[in-house]
């Protein structure tokens, strides 16, 4: 079972993607074992800044195949935006190192705004860069207010002839440095308020595009620019007012999704070398995976790295499946951006306290793994703005189901095309679910299903007996206690539709209840110790707290699946 969880280079062949899908996310893999472990590690210590690996993509047509939609593919048929494919190159990248994929992720949110938008000249021009192997940029953030859309200093100056002049900086912008294609989020000079927002495009090569730094100390490149004077013709500009506005809004919707999975591909590397070391070190007389605490930290990271696989998968279904009439993506995409990649900060932390001074030898990955995965959380909006995202939807969820026909495991070779027509980024309080205790029932014979299914069914208790006041839901550090556990219903919920669909181990999937048990437990804890709790929400969350039901046998056949890992992946040096 668990060398077909877990991504591993020796044994992958995805067969259930098309002959050329299987031939790039092959030789991409190759591409990374020949370089080998020592140059891979050598250029992160050394902040070399990857042109080799452009240029490999380049000359294999990789980021024009996978992220040219088929409208604008010129009659490509390999070409297409496919979030399924676009997700298994995610999990390569990260395996091999977060700076690659850094690389690959701006250039898709600088293209978010050029696919939603309906300027031909842009369109084109993007599809002829691609297919000449340059990357994109997307500059929304500055220095001063962050992400923040509402607000921009970069003004856009009238020129009279029916273009602008462009004037202002934009900071901690990916590509910045070579991006053929910069989508630039600015404001006219003449307009006020939301009317004046303009999106447009931009190259870096041009001679009033500034380069000031690379803000980061890496080898990726995170660019501060100011434009002086730069010329803006008619045909640069792709979204103008509210457009410009909700464009900015569906790219991040677009990209923060790429962040679950390459989170897994991290953790999975990270977890084949720590087992490896572990179980072949010997203390005190005895393997170090003899050790019951030892055992204990690996299934519990092996357990939430396979949930974190099976939710992101699952959620992926949805993204593809998404329109007009079905926008429960944007509940699931939130949840792939703040859960998972908080999971994955948690399985690199259990390895870590196992294998612990390993992990800051410079000759290993894991090494890379610790520093890298701390930044996932903390890209495309914080923990705290996906969680207060999330609970929009809590009320229909748990309370108003509807009625939906089933969505289907999405590997077809089609194009996402609704990605790019999402409309207006508003109305998420009235998107409704189907009902989330039918994934549940299903597997209401497993013990630790059943027992986690007597907590979500509490927290419907609690919010229709002891729901929060006016005051409490302005209390953001009460709220997002709230939210943690209402996250978890969700979890759990994608998490058994996909076990369903794939055949999961049922022992494994057990556990993975056992641990989500244990994390309701944790979060209504800290509900009962906010002082913003009534009396009756405290006790409320005094009496939600469970034990999982335990099985040594169960746990020892995980363990298993846990040991296997040992000296199943090592890469080449």
């Amino acid at each position: 079972m668990s060398n077909t969880l877990l991504f591993n280079p020796r044994t992958y062949d995805p067969t259930h993607f098309d002959p050329e899908t299987r031939r790039l996310l092959r030789a991409t893999i190759d591409w990374f074992e020949t370089r080998g472990k020592k140059a891979l590690l050598r250029d992160y210590m050394d902040r070399t800044w990857y042109a080799d690996f452009l240029e490999f993509a380049a000359k294999e047509g990789l980021f024009a195949t996978f992220l040219t939609p088929s409208a604008d593919a010129a009659d490509d048929g390999n070409k297409r935006w496919d979030t399924a494919r676009n997700a298994a190159l995610n999990e390569i990248f990260g395996f091999y190192g977060l700076n690659y994929w850094y690389t690959w992720q701006v250039t898709i949110l600088g293209l978010g705004p050029v696919w939603q938008s309906a300027n031909p000249e842009t369109r084109a021009r993007a599809a002829q860069l691609l297919s000449e192997g340059h990357v994109m940029a997307f500059a929304l953030s500055e220095k001063s207010h962050g992400a923040d859309i509402y607000q921009t200093d970069l003004i856009l100056t009238p020129d009279g002839e029916g273009g602008f002049r462009a004037n202002g900086s934009k900071y901690y912008i990916g590509n910045g440095n070579v991006a053929g294609l910069v989508s630039v989020f600015g404001r006219r000079s003449d307009i006020e308020g939301p009317d004046g927002y303009v999106f447009f495009a931009a190259d870096s090569r041009h001679p009033d595009y500034h380069l000031t730094q690379n803000v980061v100390n890496s080898q990726m490149f995170v660019s501060e620019f100011r434009l002086e004077n730069y010329p803006v013709r008619a045909e640069d500009v792709m979204h103008t007012g509210q457009a410009a506005f909700d464009a900015a809004l569906n790219t991040v919707n677009i990209g923060k999704f790429n962040l679950c999975t390459v989170g897994v591909g991290i953790c999975e590397h990270a977890m084949y070398e720590a087992v490896t070391h572990a179980h072949n070190r010997i203390l005190y007389g005895n393997p170090v995976t003899d050790f019951p605490h030892v055992r204990r930290e690996f299934t519990d990271a092996y357990v939430r790295l396979a949930a974190m696989k099976l939710f992101s998968d699952r959620a992926a279904d949805y993204f593809r499946s998404a329109g007009p009439d079905d926008r429960r993506y944007l509940l699931f995409n939130p949840m792939t951006k703040m859960k998972v990649t908080t999971e994955s900060e948690k399985v690199i932390d259990l390895l870590w306290d196992v294998i612990a001074a390993k992990g800051f030898e410079k000759d290993t990955y894991f090494d890379k793994a610790c520093r890298d995965i701390r930044g996932l959380p903390k890209l495309e909006g914080t923990v705290h703005v996906n969680l207060a995202l999330i609970q929009k939807f809590m009320g229909n969820y748990l309370f108003q189901p509807a009625d939906y026909a089933p969505v289907p495991t999405r590997l077809d070779a089609a194009d996402d095309t609704f990605l790019f027509g999402q409309g207006p980024a508003r109305g998420l309080g009235a998107i409704r679910f189907q009902d989330w205790r039918i994934a549940y029932d299903r597997f209401a014979a497993l013990p630790n299903v059943a027992r986690f299914r007597e907590q979500a069914d509490g927290l419907c208790e609690l919010l229709s007996q002891h729901a929060p006041d006016k005051a409490q839901l302005r209390d953001l550090d009460f709220s997002l206690a709230l939210g943690h556990l209402f996250a978890l219903v969700v979890y759990g919920q994608l998490v058994l539709e996909q076990a369903e669909l794939t055949g999961l181990d049922e022992d494994l999937l057990d556990e993975i209840f056992a641990v989500l048990v244990r994390d309701f437990s944790g979060y209504a804890t800290d509900l009962h110790g906010k002082a913003a709790a009534t009396e009756a929400q405290a006790a409320w969350a005094l009496a939600h707290i469970r034990r999982p039901v335990a099985d040594p046998e169960r746990l020892a056949r995980v363990w298993s699946q846990v040991e296997a890992l040992s000296g199943a992946y090592e890469m080449q040096p």
